[in-house]
């Protein structure tokens, strides 16, 4: 059988695998989303330390606007400070962060 390369003539033939909570899936998974990359490109990325430029397109957009909804929902229930919990919290500076990023383009 021969080797099937990437785009960058790797042969990546190594498994990596790991278990995290709920609440780390859910921030990995709207990261990867807001990213526009696909996930295992997106932890590739991040455990190098190489920079993850979004560039915007339909993808990334729809993701920005279902997430949003999501948090406006969550933002609707809530009644007071004190129930903000550090998942939501930080999906809303992801979105601020990505949504500013796009705007300086």
């Amino acid at each position: 059988m021969e080797k099937v390369l990437d785009s960058h003539g790797r042969w990546r033939n190594r498994i990596v695998s790991f278990r995290v909570s709920e609440e780390e899936a859910k921030i990995i998974n709207d990261k990867v989303a807001l990213s526009g990359l696909k996930k295992q490109e997106y932890i590739i990325r991040r455990l190098c330390e190489k920079e993850i430029v979004v560039n915007g397109n339909p993808r990334v957009y729809i993701a920005l606007k279902n997430r949003l909804n999501e948090v406006y929902e969550e933002l609707k229930r809530i009644t007071g400070a004190g129930e903000v919990d550090d998942v939501l919290t930080e999906v809303i500076e992801l979105i601020a962060v990505t949504m500013n990023g796009m705007k300086e383009d």
